[in-house]
């Protein structure tokens, strides 16, 4: 077992000089304001420091942790456990003053323990083995995350433990991997000051956990493509291109128990002649596991690289041949554009799992988990109700649905041309449909069972029922599958 940065004494006195501060989210938020957190931000403290002048404790904490500013040693013992931290290097100096040596971050109703970003060591770059604090990959992922009691929980990867935390809430235990021993360090710090246990091994990605079986695992791995260096430990897997992402498919089916589910975030190469969504089911043939994967982005190879090496705060001396060498690969191999996506494994034990590769561009309502959840629900509902299944069940539109016509005024009136339905929650999907489909969809009331409404539908137009059927029943699917039509809920008695 990974070993904290501070022994338990200090931990505890590190806890209550917190809570007696109210160094929490909303404390901060009291003390500095809404527009002084936005400034926060954004980079401009001034608002921050204008409102932390009386240096009380809650000040002091947010002076060091929030500004990065040094303050007086005086005042910071007035409220912390001042040696201890030195001794720890949660602070720095050997003066008058005293400074943070970690980002110390109230993260929903915990604290976050991780390497000062690159905000806060300004001109400096990260060193190889920075461990990165709660960014928008990790706030991404967690919100991504289904959340659902467990059993066995893993953190593949896990840094300073952010979805460790989250997975605290809803697992009974929680296991985590990373193949820094300095991160571990922090995850250990991180549970340790929120009263938390978890069992962390050190190792590369699985190999720590080889032969265990879990209900949940989740990854933010070192996802980020390009030639196979290892500069950064949190950002580059040293395996090339998309292969770490490959790998972790791969390594899926051994590692999740029956019903299990793997969720992580991943970057994919867009090669030239070759479609994303091939490459990527190429990594899942042969796994057996169900798969929604999403890409919710696409970015240019130049805008890939200038974020991540501007991510890194690299000397513009390093990063000039860094990005010729790095685009170069990218040319070498074709590489037209990076995707941007979140894999959702599921082993549900079929011989023709469920899958499914497309892009998921527009707005959704946060957290995601949930509606990723449910998809894979109704994915187990269609396969419990095959085609005459499914005429027998009765369906109903899902709230809120709505139907938008395009029309065009011509010779005879109004007439209508594309019509689409939407979501207008959710994942806010937006389809074109005909107007068979819009009478099947306004007629699915969950009163009558799917087969009656095609026995109408086939009446009104004057076609045989059953030909109707084949027609309908991969469609009804289909709107099943999007969350347009909802299996009707029977009413208890």
């Amino acid at each position: 077992m990974t070993q904290p940065l501070l022994d338990p004494v200090a931990i505890g006195e590190l806890r209550a000089a917190l809570l007696a501060a109210g160094y929490t989210g909303p404390g901060i938020a009291g003390r500095i304001g809404t527009a002084g957190i936005g400034a926060a931000q954004r980079g401009d403290l001034r608002p921050a420091r204008r409102a932390t002048g009386a240096g009380d404790p809650l000040d002091t904490l947010i002076r060091l942790y929030v500004c990065g500013d040094p303050v007086a040693r005086a005042t910071a013992e007035q409220g912390l456990p001042v040696a201890a931290l030195l001794d720890a290097g949660l602070l720095t100096g050997d003066g008058p003053t005293v400074s943070a040596g970690v980002e110390l971050e109230p993260y929903g109703g915990w604290w976050v323990i991780s390497d000062l970003s690159s905000d806060l060591r300004p001109e400096q770059p990260l060193p190889p083995d920075h461990v990165l604090g709660v960014g928008a990959a990790s706030t991404t992922l967690a919100q991504a995350t289904i959340r659902r009691p467990v059993g066995r929980a893993l953190d593949l990867g896990t840094g300073c433990g952010v979805q460790a935390l989250h997975l605290s809430t809803h697992a009974a235990s929680v296991t985590a991997t990373d193949l820094s021993e300095r991160a571990l360090r922090f995850a250990a710090t991180t549970a340790a000051l929120n009263g938390l246990e978890w069992d962390l091994r050190l190792g590369d990605l699985a190999a720590p956990v080889a032969g265990e079986r879990f209900d949940l695992v989740v990854s933010n791995p070192p996802f980020v493509t390009g030639p196979g260096e290892a500069t950064y430990t949190y950002r580059d897997s040293g395996r090339p291109g998309d292969a770490v992402c490959a790998e972790l498919v791969a390594a899926a089916p051994d590692l999740l128990a029956a019903g299990g589910t793997m969720q992580f975030l991943a970057n994919w190469l867009h090669v030239a002649g070759e479609d994303w969504a091939d490459r990527v089911a190429g990594w899942l043939a042969g796994t057996g596991l169900d798969a929604w994967v999403v890409q919710r982005e696409v970015s240019d190879p130049v805008s890939y690289v200038d974020l991540w090496l501007s991510d890194a705060a690299e000397a513009l001396g390093s990063r000039a041949k860094r990005r010729e060498v790095w685009l170069d690969w990218f040319d070498a191999h074709r590489v037209e554009a990076i995707g941007l996506g979140l894999v959702t494994l599921r082993a549900g034990g079929h011989d023709d799992p469920s899958v499914r590769l497309e892009d998921l561009r527009q707005p959704v309502d946060q957290p995601l988990g949930p509606h990723i959840g449910a998809w894979f629900d109704r994915q187990a509902w269609l396969r419990a109700h095959p085609s005459q299944a499914l005429l027998d069940a009765r369906l109903r539109a899902a709230d809120g649905l709505t139907l938008h016509q395009e029309a065009r005024l011509g010779d005879d009136g109004w007439e209508v041309g594309t019509q689409r339905i939407a979501l207008p929650h959710g994942l806010r999907w937006s389809e074109e449909i005909d107007p068979v489909a819009v009478a099947l969809v306004g007629g699915c009331d969950g009163r009558l069972p799917l087969r009656a409404q095609v026995d109408l539908l086939a009446a009104a137009h004057e076609v045989p029922a059953d030909v109707l059927a084949e027609v309908a029943v991969p469609l009804a699917a289909h709107l099943v599958e999007r969350g347009f039509l909802e299996p009707a809920v029977e009413a208890a008695p």
